[in-house]
């Protein structure tokens, strides 16, 4: 998350006032991170009680585009899913304007982000996400992912000036292979469904019951939906597993976190024959669909209040670490 349309509290108190039911904006502030959105807390006093939102002012994703992600946030919210969920306004609406931008206001999730993660977080995640592919199977929308092949395929040309002979070559070798298996009757076989697709340790939230270690730690749930999309299940579950389950040299796979992973998963969802031959392959396009990410953020950045981008060779070396699977 970042700032690339700065809002004040002026901006927006009147608009809260007389089109929501959620009190009084109080404070508004700023979110650092992330790299798509404008992303702020938003607080508000009703009855003499602080309430807390996140409102997000969305900077690519298109008007059109976003009830797919709002929608599947209030349905799994429904289905008992902790996500965050939109707040409607009075005329039922959960999609706005905000200067002239898309906009949204969803409930805030209790919590923190683990992002040095132990085994017991990696199940606890394994578990959840299998929840949410199984309660998003009678979502009724569909919406491609954004950042799949077709979007790798588009953008590859445009960052390959900016590399050397050897990150050219790898971008391109493993492109053609996983074109391949993209048009592989294998891959038409792997469910599919709802999925986040950047399930990252900063987008989950352990709500630790207000002790300082993780000892006590529970799930508080997931959030940032906006890279969410109807994908192969198994998708999601490598672009988790290649981030939740890191060894220490943070590109290898931790065998003890991966495999708490994978069971809690498959305690609540089996993987098909066809997802589990696909694994090593799906694991690999979940690592270049985020290094080819990370290169455009970096080469082709866009203006922005508190962003940082990431630095893309760290899924450069995943990538290379799946590929030696």
């Amino acid at each position: 998350m970042a700032v690339f349309t700065p809002i004040e509290l002026k901006d927006i108190s009147h608009w809260i006032a007389k089109d929501f039911k959620i009190g009084q904006a109080s404070e508004i502030r700023g979110i650092h991170g992330g790299i798509e959105n404008s992303n702020f807390f938003l607080d508000t006093m009703q009855d003499g009680k602080k309430q807390e939102y996140v409102l997000t002012i969305f900077e690519r994703l298109s008007a059109q585009q976003l009830p797919y992600y709002l929608e599947l946030m209030r349905h799994l919210a429904n289905k008992g899913i902790p996500v965050p969920k939109p707040i409607e306004n009075h005329k039922g609406e959960i999609l706005f304007s905000l200067k002239g931008k898309p906009a949204a206001i969803v409930s805030k999730l209790p919590g923190l982000s683990r992002l040095k993660p132990e085994v017991k977080h990696c199940s606890m995640v394994g578990e959840m996400l299998a929840k949410m592919h199984l309660a998003g199977k009678d979502f009724s929308k569909t919406q491609e992912n954004l950042r799949s092949l077709g979007w790798w395929q588009k953008t590859i040309p445009l960052i390959t000036p900016h590399l050397n002979a050897a990150q050219k070559d790898l971008l391109i070798h493993e492109l053609a292979i996983q074109e391949a298996f993209f048009s592989s009757a294998a891959y038409d076989m792997i469910p599919q469904g709802a999925s986040h697709c950047d399930l990252f340790r900063d987008n989950v939230l352990f709500d630790p019951r207000g002790l300082a270690d993780s000892s006590q730690d529970q799930l508080g749930g997931f959030f940032d939906f906006y890279f969410a999309g109807t994908d192969k299940w198994l998708f999601d579950l490598a672009v988790t597993a290649n981030d939740w389950c890191l060894a220490d040299n943070k590109q290898d796979l931790d065998p003890a976190r991966l495999d708490a992973l994978m069971q809690a998963y498959q305690s609540v969802r089996p993987l098909t024959s066809e997802e589990q031959a696909s694994w090593p392959l799906m694991l690999r396009a979940a690592a270049l669909r985020f290094w080819v990410s990370r290169l455009w953020d970096f080469y082709l950045p866009r203006d922005a209040q508190m962003l940082t981008p990431h630095d893309p060779t760290h899924f450069e070396h995943i990538l290379l670490s799946r590929r030696s699977l």
